[in-house]
């Protein structure tokens, strides 16, 4: 099931880069429309409909039990990493699938039209794969990878804290030296899967103040000094639990760092580069899910006498949706591909599609529900589900206050 390598042009707010090297464009691939598969190679194409089936079998008809009963779906997880969802964009030596960027947000974006919130939570394991594959020494690629590529074993990335949110650098839980090992003190806050998975990713301080200071130490779980907090209570995102991970006294290895030592901060960040195109990409298949249902709704629902299809109003209400419909998907794709082809202006291009995007998308959803009128309101209907579930997109991976932030830096920085 894996694509063909296909170069795709890359759009940049900065015209020096409109002819980047080893960018080509590819005006068939560039093309794409409401429907999802618009502008994919035909291995792309399929690796989507592989996806959606997927969603629509096995996550579509349980998604609202899941929601309401606050069911971690273990099982149909790791039958969605036997399909290769569960490391994609990890190396193929040691059970990844090592497709694309792209694929990946294809895959993302087809996943949530069936649950948003477990789709998002696969896409954070993703992140984590990629993070270990990347950076993680032989042994511990050896180890983890298999068991994370089939969702044995689950991931959380444990970056914000407390008091550290969107000022990640400021970050005070720290890893002292002890012999050969690292012994952890602190917490992070709002972590996915805490207290469900098996392996943490510990963004620590293990130097100086600031960012340079900064390590990324992998925890397992059961390790004396872990514990968790209690369950959080969401409006969303109920599917997968969030708990705080605490660390009292934690001892592990100094081999179980990520990387080397002082570089966590930097990939945290690349990590959430990716994130941000992955959780945008999820709040894509929630709008062309919200998308679908209003057109069936509006054809079958009628007042005064004739179908909501036909009035004008209805008819610019969804003439506006597909629109930031396409747009998100376009910037989306576009930056998946950068990321890929590591495009000069990435950081900024996955900034902007996920600023975009999950703002865009929730705006289409929430429309979606207004078109249901009272019907989008009951937990009968799936819209107000996926609108709970895209609403803390706009927060996590980087607040979209911060990816303005981010946009402008670069924007305006000296030449």
């Amino acid at each position: 099931m894996l694509p063909c390598f296909v170069r795709r042009a890359v759009f940049s707010f900065n015209p020096r880069y409109s002819h980047a090297k080893n960018v080509i464009p590819n005006i068939r691939h560039l093309v794409t429309s409401v429907d999802p598969s618009s502008g994919l190679t035909e291995e792309q194409q399929q690796i989507y409909k592989t996806a959606l089936d997927f969603a629509h079998l096995e996550m579509r008809p349980h998604m609202a039990e899941w929601d309401e009963n606050e069911i971690f779906p273990v099982e149909t997880m790791r039958k969605a990493a036997s399909l290769g969802f569960g490391a994609i964009y990890a190396r193929e030596d040691y059970g990844g699938t090592g497709l694309s960027r792209l694929d990946a947000s294809i895959t993302f974006e087809a996943l949530s039209q069936g649950c948003v919130s477990t789709t998002a939570y696969i896409s954070i394991h993703n992140m984590c794969a990629w993070m270990i594959d990347t950076f993680g020494r032989e042994d511990l690629r050896k180890t983890w990878i298999p068991q994370l590529a089939s969702m044995e074993k689950l991931a959380s990335y444990c970056l914000t804290e407390p008091g550290a949110g969107s000022d990640a650098g400021s970050l005070n839980t720290t890893a002292k030296k002890s012999g050969n090992d690292l012994i952890l003190n602190g917490s992070k806050a709002f972590i996915s899967g805490g207290g469900d998975t098996d392996v943490y990713l510990i963004m620590c301080r293990t130097g100086e103040p600031g960012p340079k200071g900064i390590s990324c130490v992998l925890v397992e779980k059961g390790t004396p000094g872990l514990s968790f907090g209690k369950k959080e209570k969401k409006i969303g995102w109920n599917s997968q639990p969030t708990r705080a991970v605490i660390l009292e006294d934690c001892r592990v290895p100094i081999s179980n760092i990520i990387g080397k030592e002082g570089q966590g901060f930097s990939i945290a960040m690349k990590g959430l580069n990716g994130g941000r195109v992955n959780i945008a990409s999820c709040s894509l298949g929630a709008a062309q899910a919200s998308l679908e249902i209003s057109a069936d709704h509006l054809k079958v629902r009628k007042q005064f006498g004739k179908p909501l299809a036909d009035f004008q109003h209805s008819q610019f209400q969804m003439a506006r949706m597909a629109t930031k419909l396409v747009a998100s998907r376009m910037m989306i794709r576009n930056a998946a591909t950068a990321l890929e082809e590591s495009h000069p202006n990435d950081v900024t291009l996955c900034s902007m599609a996920k600023l975009y995007a999950t703002e865009a998308c929730f705006e289409i959803v929430n429309t979606a529900l207004q078109l249901h009128g009272g019907y989008g309101y009951l937990k009968d209907y799936a819209v107000q589900q996926y609108l709970r579930d895209i609403r803390v997109h706009l927060i996590l991976e980087g607040t979209n206050e911060v990816m303005q932030m981010v946009i402008a830096k670069d924007i305006l920085k000296s030449k």
